[in-house]
């Protein structure tokens, strides 16, 4: 049976020689530094970094959001293991907040407009970086009451085993690394927008299902789209719940293509296996409303056969939904609906 990207990717795969020009596709590469990234915010207004072509792919590399002398001061791996880039961003980017992520971008696509879709295929990520780290902050995460004080942990990489000890004794796999931020500009009457809450403009969603051979799809919000990526994480369980993960760097790389065949208010995604619906609020009951709507939206409209009772049952006997992450303001629920149950074409 052909997957939700295929079938979805036929319209824009007949229409490349008109939509993206009769050249080649292009490769890009886009590194951070003083000049290419943002500091926690998106905003309709920021200059783009670097301009494509709907169906160019970008190879995007992200810094880790801590200051380089904490990683320094905690003598856990050598000065030599921070980039240059990171401490130029932090020593010459004054513009910062309100949110505290570095996000390198953003990109412009050419002919992207509001109303559109952005399509991102997840080509590829790797790790960047020998190290990550963990930070409580006070007052923040889960149980805001009962952990006050600021803490924090490098956590040294291993890029060979692709693994990470977090904790004397305990050892994470870090072998499906993600982007927590991948998001768009808002509309321009928003202004301002802190990269912390994610949205209908995607951002800092935190799921970790998000990884390389997923599809991202994308409600566009302003002209050009204005796509930025940070946030990394080399490992993550789902809800994040004490705000952070191991934070890290990666190297990604992105394909993005313009839809303008797909309407979408909230953002949506494909990997091999499932079709992945999200939910976002403020309310964690919300969100998982939002997310199971969605859930109804994309079966009665990907099958049309079946009703909106038959969506909701199917909802209910097949689908996993799992808390994306509770830490972030607004809250995330997203669902997985695997591909394998529909056998039936009509």
């Amino acid at each position: 049976m052909p997957t939700f990207a295929t079938l979805m990717g036929r319209i824009a795969a007949t229409c490349i020689p008109v939509c993206f020009g009769a050249a080649q596709a292009a490769e890009h590469t886009l590194m951070p530094s003083p000049q290419t990234v943002h500091i926690g915010y998106f905003l309709a207004s920021v200059k783009p970094v670097l301009t494509i072509e709907s169906g160019d792919s970008v190879t995007i590399e992200s810094a880790a959001s801590i200051v380089p002398d904490v990683v320094d001061q905690a003598g856990v791996v050598p000065p030599s293991a921070v980039p240059q880039y990171q401490r130029d961003i932090y020593g010459q980017v004054k513009d910062r907040g309100p949110g505290p992520h570095i996000l390198t971008g953003p990109i412009e696509i050419k002919g992207a407009m509001p109303g559109d879709v952005l399509e991102v295929r997840i080509l590829a990520i790797d790790l960047a970086l020998d190290w990550g780290f963990n930070r409580q902050r006070s007052y923040t995460g889960a149980l805001p009451d009962e952990f006050t004080a600021l803490w924090s942990r490098i956590i040294p990489i291993n890029r060979q085993s692709k693994t990470a000890e977090v904790a004397k004794g305990v050892v994470v796999p870090v072998e499906r690394p993600f982007f927590g931020i991948m998001g768009l500009a808002p509309d321009s009457s928003a202004g301002r927008i802190s990269s912390g809450p994610p949205g209908v403009h995607s951002g800092n969603m935190d799921n970790k299902d998000l990884i390389a051979g997923t599809t991202l799809f994308m409600p566009v919000h302003a002209p050009g789209a204005l796509f930025s990526a940070g946030d990394a994480h080399a490992a993550q369980g789902h809800g994040e719940v004490d705000l952070t993960a191991i934070e890290t760097g990666l190297r990604g790389k992105f394909q993005f293509i313009v839809r303008k065949d797909m309407k979408l208010t909230w953002p949506r995604a494909e990997t091999p296996t499932h079709w992945m619906v999200m939910g976002l609020h403020q309310n964690l009951e919300e969100a998982m409303k939002i997310a199971v709507r969605e859930t109804i939206d994309f079966i009665t409209k990907r099958f049309p056969h079946l009703s909106r009772e038959e969506a909701y049952m199917i909802a209910s006997v097949a689908v996993d939904y799992h808390v994306t992450q509770v830490v972030d303001g607004t809250k995330g629920i997203h669902g997985m609906i695997p591909k394998a149950i529909f056998t039936a074409q009509r």
